[in-house]
């Protein structure tokens, strides 16, 4: 029997009105157009470091037109308070590594879930490293991410490294609409495809 679906936007909203000062947030960010209403959004309530670490992005040209469109969008998007970026190394031998064994699997299914803990780990790790209140991922915003998963993942990692996961679903609230927006008010580039080489083979047939 499966279980009742967590209503993860509830759960965040509830905790921002608990929120006292101004609390340092770690955001895993996939690319810019996921991560534009996420940072108008939780801007509001915490300071900000946007890591983008995306080894499962191909190929490299990819990887590195999503990273100046995350720096242009966080350039010149208003917040409330500070945004900062830092852009990870690029090393996908970590996803394919991470993903051994799984290149068959269905789009959207244990692979795509292994992927979703290589890049919160490598989240909840900094997070922990440098001090941080809260860790997340923009990935929640996408209709096609697993919002259950990734907060049961985010749990995890939370007692595992000692940092607390933010609940979120963040294409709740008009969320998702909201980024479709700004993507067209920002001229943001917006993939057509999740990211790793299996998505966009998918996506070439």
């Amino acid at each position: 029997m499966n279980e009742p679906k967590v209503n993860y936007q509830r759960k965040l909203d509830e905790l921002l009105k608990t929120i006292e000062g101004t609390p340092k947030l770690l955001l895993h960010s996939c690319c810019a157009p996921c991560s534009s209403y996420c940072l108008e959004y939780l801007s509001q309530y915490f300071s900000i470091t946007d890591l983008y670490y995306n080894p499962n992005i191909s190929p490299k040209e990819e990887f590195d037109k999503r990273a100046e469109e995350q720096r242009r969008l966080i350039a010149e998007l208003p917040v409330k308070n500070s945004v900062t970026l830092i852009v990870d190394e690029y090393d996908p031998e970590e996803f394919f590594g991470a993903v051994k064994g799984l290149e068959q699997c269905a789009e959207g299914g244990e692979r795509c879930f292994v992927c979703y803990r290589l890049r919160l780990e490598r989240a909840a790790k900094y997070a922990a490293e440098h001090g941080f209140d809260y860790f997340c991922s923009t990935l929640s915003i996408s209709p096609l991410k697993n919002s259950q998963k990734l907060n049961e993942i985010g749990a995890e990692l939370s007692e595992i490294c000692g940092v607390k996961s933010l609940p979120n679903d963040f294409k709740k609230k008009g969320g998702y609409l909201r980024s479709i927006e700004l993507s067209r008010e920002y001229g943001l580039y917006r993939q057509n495809y999740c990211g790793c080489v299996f998505s966009r083979n998918k996506e070439v047939k």
